[in-house]
């Protein structure tokens, strides 16, 4: 069973965040809120825990992982981050996006694209996600809570609308922790914005894509 964690949306406990650390530092999978969806999520650079997610979610090796930054200063160390780029997301961030973006070799090979060496990122606009990142010092990976085989937007439309408590009960056995805001679930995903070839491109009309479209 998962460990929960009663946390302030708002103004998250520090005592509360720092436990939550320690245990996705020694490798643990938890179910937390974001600005978008609830997401299932780990330290980026815990491998073991990299895999479950995987195992969970059933993706194949080639399905690149999103993870979270806390800054866009941050994304540039995971991404080779163009002017173009930087201009784009200089405008959008924080908040509901997620940018592809040809990864560093900081990012494990076990989160990008074997293909195309790409990655996505999100900085998201969430205290608790904030809080989580500041702590850790580490991206942690977010992909949705929603079961396979995918969480393409079709699938968000025909995936079941739970409560918070019936989520809980569907990923107490598969997470370590969970972290409980008092937030309900939504099915409003991120808005996802190609920046990895010459021409920048919405590939995924999510929340706010109307905002980027100015951008883009």
């Amino acid at each position: 069973m998962a460990k929960i964690f009663a946390v302030h949306p708002d103004n998250p406990q520090t005592r509360r965040i720092e436990e939550i650390k320690s245990a996705l530092s020694s490798g643990a999978v938890m179910l937390y809120p974001t600005d978008t969806v609830y997401a299932i999520g780990c330290d980026l650079n815990a491998k073991s825990a990299v895999e479950r997610v995987r195992q969970i979610k059933q993706l194949a090796n080639d399905k690149p992982l999103t993870f979270l930054c806390p800054s866009l200063s941050n994304v540039a160390t995971y991404a080779f981050v163009s002017d173009t780029a930087y201009r784009i997301m200089k405008r959008l961030i924080p908040g509901t996006y997620t940018f592809l973006l040809p990864a560093t070799k900081l990012v494990p090979r076990l989160v990008q694209s074997p293909k195309r060496k790409t990655t996505g990122i999100r900085v998201p606009d969430h205290p608790v996600c904030l809080a989580l990142l500041a702590a850790l010092e580490n991206p942690i990976i977010s992909t949705s809570a929603h079961l396979p085989p995918d969480d393409e937007p079709v699938e968000l439309d025909l995936e079941p609308r739970r409560s918070r408590v019936e989520l809980f009960d569907l990923w107490d056995n598969l997470v370590d922790v969970i972290i409980d805001t008092g937030e309900e679930p939504t099915y409003e995903v991120s808005t996802i914005l190609d920046l990895t070839g010459d021409e920048p491109m919405i590939t995924r009309r999510g929340l706010g894509w109307e905002a980027a479209t100015a951008w883009v």
